[in-house]
Parts: structure tokens; C-alpha cells; sequence
């Protein structure tokens, strides 16, 4: 059954402005916060997605992902590289990384009791990061976390019997929030796979934030975070991982939008 999109009331995000064709709210991470923290209120399931360059770069090569964001009540700025195009293409975009969002919500939802739940991360991972968040923020609501198998999950996925159960596991937990660390696109299908089998709650697609908020993976030092030099830290701590993404992608997203400034200058447009 298809769900009613997100009214004002219920929410609704800041204007969007697109970046190549892909649409990412105009937010930083104080505003983000608020619109999440009143999706939650909505009674409604949401799917929150955060872009950086390389997972941009997929939605412009593959329609199907592209589709989902037009499904998604907030879209965000993950990467340095997405919110500076935002900018100069005259949308008030400030980046909003999966890591400070995940503490923004958790810190913001103390006073009101709403529930977490994580879903997502190799083996123990989910359980690592909700009890570290729990330390860091007391009294913060745990509904639960779960570790799924390895699956591959694109456009053409179906759930299966076990991938139900685990709905009906997240949806018995009642959870405001449910964090997605799948990695992208991945987290991305899944969520929309999930959202109609979801009474409510907010689905955030955060990726690496399950491992840095685990302890797994140190996240880059303050001064490269503030200079948009994360990517290179985890360039370097996964390189066969990450080669692609940060080589191939990224690199194409800054020469694509270079490309469109320069034909919209020529054709006479801002």
C-alpha cells in the first residue's frame, strides 16, 4: 500500500535544490535535527538519505535510486564535495555528516523518550554502538538492534521470509528511529523496501556511522573533518575498499558539476 507523502504538519523538509539532477534539502545539521525529531511525531514511516559524492554519483547512473528520492521526506548533505555544489548553486546547504546526525537526534531525543533502534554493521556492531551511545547520552531509549546476513539488495530485491521477520521484529520494538548502516546504496532499497511494512518511525540511512559510533573505525581528527578531508582519512584506513568511491566517483562528480556551471554560465544562466 503506498503511504501518504509527509504534509507540512508533519514535517516537512526545507526546500530542495538539485545537484546534477538529484534533489538534497537546503539544512544543516541543527535544522536537520528539528525536521527529523518532528517526522518522528508524524505517525507516519520516513526515510531519511545522506549523499556524498560517491553515492550521488550512483543516483545519477542508475534511475532506480535516482526514483527514491523523490520518496525520501529529508535528503542530506553527507559529504564536504555535495554541500559546497549546494552552495554554488545558490542553495543554503551546509554538510551534515552521518556521525554528528546520529548524536544530534540521540542528544535531542532524551527529553523526549523517543526510541532507537539499529539495524545494520557486521557482527556486534549495532550492539557496540547502541551501548556507547546509551553511555554517552543517559537515559536514551534502546528499542533494540539487529544484524541482517549479507544480502545483495538493489531495485529488482524482494523480501524474502527471514527479511519479514526482522520487520516484524523492528516494527514489535516500536522505534521512532531506525538507523541503517548497509552502506549505500544498499541501506537505500532497503529502507524503501521497508517503509510500507512500518507502522511509523523514521528510517535513517547513516552507513560508516555504525562503525565509527561502535569504536570500530576512528573517525579522521577534528582538523580534517572541519576541512573536508574526511574522505581522505578513510582513503586511508580502507584503501581496497574505498579506491573506487573515492578515485573514481568522487573525482567524476566534481568534473560533472564543473561541466554544468560552465554550460549554464555560457547559456546565460545562474
Amino acid at each position: 500500500m503506498r503511504r501518504p507523502r509527509p504534509s507540512p504538519a508533519d514535517g516537512a523538509a526545507p526546500p530542495a535544490g538539485a545537484i546534477l539532477g538529484v534533489p538534497v534539502h537546503a539544512t544543516d545539521l541543527t535544522s536537520a535535527t528539528r525536521t527529523i525529531l518532528r517526522l518522528a511525531d508524524s505517525g507516519q514511516p520516513h526515510m531519511v538519505l545522506l549523499r556524498d559524492a560517491a553515492s550521488l554519483m550512483q543516483a545519477v547512473d542508475d534511475p532506480a535510486l535516482l526514483s527514491l528520492h523523490g520518496r525520501a521526506s529529508l535528503v542530506l548533505a553527507d559529504g564536504a564535495p555535495v554541500a559546497l555544489a549546494g552552495r554554488l548553486a545558490g542553495h543554503a546547504v551546509k554538510r551534515t555528516p552521518g556521525a554528528d546526525l546520529v548524536d544530534a537526534v540521540c542528544a535531542a531525543s532524551l527529553a523526549t523518550g523517543k526510541r532507537h533502534f539499529f539495524y545494520g554493521g557486521r557482527p556486534g556492531i549495532a550492539e557496540r554502538m547502541a551501548a556507547n551511545l546509551a553511555a554517552r547520552y543517559p537515559g536514551l531509549a534502546i528499542a533494540g538492534t539487529l544484524t541482517p546476513p549479507m544480502r545483495d539488495i538493489d531495485a529488482a530485491h524482494r523480501l524474502d521470509a527471514e527479511s519479514r521477520r526482522e520487520l516484524e521484529r523492528i516494527r514489535g520494538a516500536d522505534p521512532d528511529f531506525i538507523w541503517v548502516g548497509l552502506s549505500s546504496p544498499k541501506q537505500d532499497f532497503w529502507m524503501a523496501l521497508a517503509l510500507p511494512h512500518l507502522r511509523r518511525g523514521v528510517c535513517l540511512g547513516v552507513g560508516a556511522a555504525f562503525d565509527f559510533q561502535s569504536g570500530a573505525m576512528p573517525r579522521a581528527p577534528r582538523w580534517m573533518r572541519d576541512n573536508g578531508l574526511e574522505w581522505l582519512h578513510r582513503l586511508w584506513r580502507e584503501p581496497r575498499r574505498l579506491w573506487r568511491r573515492y578515485l573514481v566517483l568522487a573525482p567524476r562528480f566534481v568534473l560533472l558539476f564543473a561541466a554544468e556551471r560552465l554550460l549554464r554560465r555560457k547559456g546565460g544562466r545562474p
